[in-house]
């Protein structure tokens, strides 16, 4: 019998939940999964190649988690969940959900539990069922939708039913009611019109490095609004107008004439996958806006500075001319900017920033969220990534090992290759994790990588001479300056562990290639790096294969403290260490014992996070 829709999504967000445990609290105890269950009379009940058992202090007694694939570099499979209370010898099976909450009430030790950690704790466990609800939902809409599969840019935008690979709470929307979803999911394919404003100029601040200011871009594509010459059309989102219009500041600009509402004007607009940015087939713009909803860690709202960080990127981009040396790789720039700068000063809620859409009418078919590609397939069918390499292999008559292989060789050239050089000519480190990532796939093989997020731009500090040189206004932008040691975490973790991590974890996972293999292959190719490299990016390639342990965000502990990582100092949510991968030989992370149980002092806020 197909399981439920709900079903489903229980056991996603179980699947989820528990490895980012693993990860970040407690790597607890493998053992043979038939020795294991034989010993404790439950042969035959465990299917898996192992067990990992969990040390529950909370209850006193252990955790069985049956593993059906055990991954090197990205999530394990878990086929169930079983426990047992005061130590006895009495095992029960749990239900995916009731096992998730298990790990919650451990991570939180009753003993210490003061007021703001419980409050800690009930919004964790808000968010998990909030998530795993709109997940159900989603899930139960698009099951049988065609489009799942689509070649088109804005059909993988809005096909990750699940979300994020490894964070608890990955469909979490805090500030979207259910009822708003049909309108605002990009899951459920809402559609809308912008909402405008007609803004006093001189309140207005913009900026744009085309030929056309950014107000005139806007007006491009929402045609006529009817302004005065004093005026500026400021569009946002429907949910943000909702909320705009309740502040003070706002209602007494409206009142004082400064400002006016104009209501939804325009061509219909969709979302991708941020939820925030926003695409129409009728408009060469996106428009990346903010919305007073908190999805996974953070309030999603545009800072001045990550305005302005997108005409500063955009314009080193093109100065350093290593798009035009390296035309398998591109990035979608943020080229201009407009906002409402009241007289009190601060972010309005007003910004707005314009994206370029190379994919307008439907173009460039095939270029496809990484994320997409590597996602979990629904029950019954397979992946996408697995559809995709067994078509390549029948149509060329091939092994589809070797097709695998070859596949990965292409990603690894546009994408990861590209990265590092790009950060060791020029000191420019991107945020390049998987929904931040386009493959573009019309011929089966990778052979164009996009990159796309203004507020994933890392510049090196040590390159602060030459980034001046190359843009004079580089130098006013102080935010976006890190030490090589802050971006060899950042960049190492959204580069590596997630990105190609879920590349070498989908491909092992569907059978297509062995995660041992492609490890020790992104080691030579690595390796082969360092005799071109010469700069950041050779030292971040030293990083990577030499040190024992590699910088993890740890979205679960990020969490657990409630931390919103967009207004925390420096932007950094909760880091922890974690095993490095990519050092040779590849190391088994996890314990033998299971004597250890849970030490959250583990996980380190690194650079005071």
């Amino acid at each position: 019998m197909n399981p439920t829709a709900l079903e489903v999504a229980e056991n996603a967000t179980f699947q989820t939940f528990v490895n980012c445990y693993l990860r970040e609290a407690d790597s607890g105890a493998w053992h043979s999964g038939s020795g294991w269950a034989e010993r404790r009379v439950l042969g035959g009940l465990f299917h898996g190649i192992g067990v990992i058992e969990l040390r529950l202090k909370g209850l006193r007694g252990r955790l069985a988690l049956d593993v059906g694939y055990r991954s090197l570099i990205g999530r394990h499979r878990i086929l169930s969940a079983w426990v047992n209370h005061d130590s006895s010898d009495q095992w029960s099976p749990l239900r995916p959900l009731d096992a998730v909450l298990v790990l919650v009430r451990e991570l939180y030790d009753p003993g210490m539990a003061d007021h703001r950690q419980r409050e800690q704790e009930l919004e964790l466990v808000y968010r998990l069922v909030e998530s795993c609800q709109l997940m159900a939902r989603f899930i139960e809409a698009r099951a049988d939708d065609h489009t799942l599969e689509g070649e088109r840019f804005i059909e993988s935008e809005q096909s990750l039913l699940y979300g994020h690979w490894c964070h608890p709470t990955p469909k979490s929307r805090q500030g979207m009611s259910f009822w708003q979803q049909d309108h605002y999911a990009p899951e459920l394919a809402g559609q809308f019109r912008l909402h405008c404003f007609a803004a006093r100029r001189a309140w207005v601040r913009q900026d744009s490095l085309l030929e056309r200011s950014a107000e005139a871009l806007v007006l491009e594509v929402l045609g006529e609004v009817g302004l005065s010459q004093d005026e500026v059309c400021i569009p946002v989102h429907p949910l943000q107008a909702q909320w705009l219009i309740h502040q003070p500041q706002v209602r007494q600009a409206i009142e004082a004439g400064d400002l006016r509402d104009l209501g939804a004007i325009g061509p219909e607009f969709t979302p991708t996958s941020s939820v925030r940015t926003l695409y129409s087939d009728h408009s060469p713009w996106m428009f990346k806006v903010s919305i007073p909803v908190k999805v996974t860690n953070s309030l999603r709202r545009n800072q001045v500075s990550e305005l302005r960080a997108g005409v500063i990127a955009a314009k080193l981009l093109e100065k350093s001319g290593f798009v035009v040396r390296n035309p398998q790789f591109s990035v979608l720039t943020d080229p201009a900017w407009l906002t409402v700068e009241f007289p009190q000063g601060g972010e309005s809620g007003f910004e707005v920033i314009l994206r370029h859409n190379p994919f307008i009418g439907g173009e460039r078919r095939g270029v496809q969220s990484i994320a997409a590609i590597l996602q979990e397939p629904l029950p019954g069918r397979p992946s996408r990534m697995r559809t995709l390499i067994e078509g390549l292999a029948l149509r060329e008559g091939r092994n589809v090992s070797d097709v695998a292989l070859d596949w990965f060789g292409h990603y690894w050239h546009c994408a990861v290759d590209a990265l590092i050089r790009l950060y060791d000519e020029q000191g420019i480190a991107l945020e390049a994790h998987q929904q931040n990532s386009l493959l573009d796939i019309s011929a089966g093989y990778p052979s164009q990588y996009y990159y796309r997020d203004n507020q994933g731009y890392y510049l090196a500090d040590s390159y602060r001479e030459h980034l001046c040189e190359l843009e004079p206004q580089a130098r006013y932008s102080e935010e976006l300056y890190y030490s090589e040691e802050m971006i060899r975490d950042r960049f190492g973790y959204y580069l590596i562990l997630n990105q190609l991590a879920a590349v070498i974890h989908r491909l092992g996972a569907d059978g297509l290639a062995d995660e041992a293999r492609l490890l020790k292959q992104v080691r030579t190719w690595l390796s082969d790096m360092r005799r071109d490299l010469k700069g950041a990016g050779l030292r971040l390639v030293n990083h990577l294969l030499e040190q024992p342990e590699l910088a993890y965000k740890a979205n679960l502990l990020t969490r657990v403290q409630d931390v919103d990582e967009l207004t925390a100092e420096l932007e950094l949510a909760v880091y922890t260490r974690v095993p490095n991968p990519l050092r040779e030989p590849v190391a088994d992370s996890h314990k033998e014992s299971a004597d250890d149980g849970i030490d959250l002092a583990r996980a380190e806020a690194i650079h005071g996070a």
